[in-house]
């Protein structure tokens, strides 16, 4: 993000905005209801206590903003690497019309090719990647300390105004804290709101943490997660090891400094010794490779608008969708699909349409539909096998296809 402009429009999205909202509302019950709980005027401790959460407080606030204004770093549109002999050990990507960097990855909603993609983060309205994933953690971190300050001031608070008459009659010597009924339901409700982000985020944080000390993305950890399971069942296949797994000292660091700006420029990455820097490029070809052997040709028999919970497809598909923000696609009856994965009742499909742009070039349009809107030979088969099986299979029974 370069200009105010675009971190403005960037901001004007439900999750930014609900966030923004959040924070607020939390760090001006802290505030109110500590000035009354343990006045900063009348103690050393109640100073250090407000200013301990103001700082956190701000912190949260310029780390959420230093993520969304940094962005996480796009790869130039066309982009082509130096070294020409390594185009074959590269993706290329038909959207941006150049090739994909090692780590890199398209992601859909920015509709661009991201460096070091982690995953695309609704709450600031954009991904986490190369240029803001240190902002991104300390935003985390932060959130998890200032909202843990919070809970702790809102509850004491609560309780002292619960019990303010029986301090009053036993002449208790404490500071009362008055809350008439809205601010006691104002202050109930941030004290949810702030146990809720500190259990909430405090988990994402710690799988955040987990990625960062082994220097991985959760795409990675996903490929690395397949490549294991692909020599399970291959024993032949060469054992395969993250390439950039540096030692934990050396992961944290080239993540996580004070500056948190990145290290190195996004496309060439330090690797352990004896590895290979399209190694982990290499092995998501293979998988894809493997994904379109996979692939079968199908045909539609029952027209689908793109609902996400089609209750005219029936309770069984309305109850289990996918669990997944990945679209869903429409398609109509005799459309042909080419099937890639599948579950008991969705399937994930392609299809190539220039719907909306007639006489160009037809576009592929990638989704879950229901499984009874395919082909019958498909529901037939496929029915044998439960969805723990199919998601994890490298093999899928033959599928009849429709001439």
């Amino acid at each position: 993000m370069k200009t105010f402009a675009d971190l403005f429009r960037r901001l004007l999205h439900i999750g930014p905005l609900s966030t923004l909202v959040l924070i607020k509302t939390i760090t001006l019950s802290v505030i109110y209801c500590s000035l009354m709980w343990w006045p900063p005027n009348e103690s050393i401790g109640g100073l250090l206590s407000l200013t301990s959460f103001l700082v956190s407080s701000g912190m949260v606030m310029f780390n959420f903003f230093s993520a969304i204004s940094n962005g996480p770093g796009f790869l130039p549109l066309g982009w082509t690497p130096e070294d020409t002999s390594s185009k074959s050990k590269l993706q290329y990507c038909s959207i941006c019309k150049g090739f994909k960097a090692p780590r890199a990855h398209h992601c859909r909603k920015c509709g661009r090719c991201v460096m070091k993609l982690d995953h695309h983060c609704p709450w600031i309205n954009c991904c986490v990647g190369h240029h803001n994933h240190a902002y991104f953690v300390s935003f985390l971190f932060s959130a998890v300390i200032g909202c843990s300050h919070a809970t702790v001031v809102l509850v004491c608070s609560l309780y002292r105004a619960m019990y303010r008459t029986y301090y009053m009659y036993y002449g208790v010597n404490v500071p009362f804290v008055y809350l008439g009924m809205y601010g006691f339901i104002w202050c109930l409700f941030s004290c949810g709101c702030a146990v809720g982000v500190a259990l909430g985020v405090g988990v994402l944080l710690f799988y955040q943490m987990k990625v960062v000390l082994k220097n991985e993305t959760t795409i990675e950890e996903w490929i690395i997660e397949k490549a294991n399971y692909r020599r399970k069942i291959c024993p032949h296949l060469p054992p395969f090891s993250n390439p950039y797994n540096l030692g934990r000292k050396k992961n944290f660091m080239f993540v996580m400094n004070l500056s948190c700006l990145p290290v190195g420029n996004g496309c060439d990455w330090p690797v352990a010794e004896n590895a290979d820097q399209y190694s982990m490029t290499i092995e998501q070809i293979q998988q894809k490779n493997d994904k379109k052997r996979r692939t079968r040709e199908c045909t539609v028999i029952e027209e689908y608008g793109g609902s996400w919970f089609p209750i005219s497809k029936g309770f069984a598909v309305f109850f289990h969708p996918p669990c997944s923000d990945e679209p869903r696609i429409a398609v109509r009856k005799d459309d042909r699909i080419m099937v890639t994965r599948w579950k008991k009742h969705w399937i994930y499909a392609e299809i190539f349409t220039n719907e909306h742009h007639p006489g160009a070039d037809c576009i592929k349009v990638k989704g879950w539909l229901p499984r009874r809107c395919a082909i019958e030979v498909m529901n037939s088969t496929l029915s044998q096998h439960s969805d723990s099986e199919t998601e994890q299979a490298e093999t899928t029974p033959s599928v009849k296809k429709n001439n």
